[in-house]
């Protein structure tokens, strides 16, 4: 009897193990998937114009400071943030080469409804503007990046310790009408979609240029 009990045991120890596994499995595929997906998804209009508005703007001023000039990051946060709304933008042929979600500020409150914008040391805000992409480094969560901001909104983010990193409380996926987690003022994305910017900021010979829009 004990030995029919331990057979027993081990079969569905085995079982839920291999079952464990193809889950998570496919998890990893999915979220593979869903950014892959979510790159492919059509643009509203207002964006795509908004976009290459500032696209036109970027590349002027890639140029003039000797930024990379193929391809810049956008953040618009007009857009909820259950919605894609970090682009990586072709500047060159004016459209998203990859999209994702991306956190803002909660201005140092519990939940923050809207949007709020600052660039106070400790005001735990999104500040708005353009910013240099720094060198990476290795953070309290991993691969990040140092951020320099370049206009007057921003010109506190490297003494604020406002960096690009991910995080695994962002989806790999839009989750729009609801809301994805808030940061103390970094623009934070998820793990798979950092690795995918990791790959354009890594393999470019001029820091890209990264500008978060209102």
């Amino acid at each position: 009897m004990k030995r029919l009990f331990l057979i027993v045991l081990i079969a569905v120890f085995v079982f839920v193990t291999g079952s464990a596994a193809w889950y998570i499995s496919r998890l990893h595929m999915h979220g593979a998937n869903t950014i892959a997906a979510n790159a492919k998804a059509p643009l509203k209009e207002t964006t795509v114009n908004k976009l290459a508005l500032n696209g036109t703007q970027a590349a002027a001023f890639a140029e003039k400071n000797h930024f990379n000039t193929e391809v810049c990051f956008f953040v618009d946060m007009s857009l909820e943030s259950g919605k894609s709304r970090f682009f990586v933008y072709d500047m060159k042929k004016k459209q998203v080469r990859m999209k994702g979600l991306v956190t803002h500020g909660r201005c140092n409150q519990e939940w923050l409804n809207g949007r709020k914008y600052g660039n106070g040391i400790g005001c735990g805000c999104t500040s708005l503007g353009k910013y240099k992409i720094g060198h990476p480094y290795k953070g309290k969560f991993g691969l990040a990046y140092k951020l320099y901001g370049l206009d007057t909104s921003n010109s506190n983010a490297y003494n604020r310790f406002v960096v690009l990193h991910s995080h695994s409380c962002v989806p790999g996926q839009e989750v729009n009408p609801y809301p994805i987690c808030q940061s103390d003022g970094c623009p934070t994305v998820s793990p798979g979609f950092l690795q995918q910017l990791a790959t354009v900021i890594d393999s470019s010979p001029r820091p890209v240029l990264l500008w978060i829009l209102p």
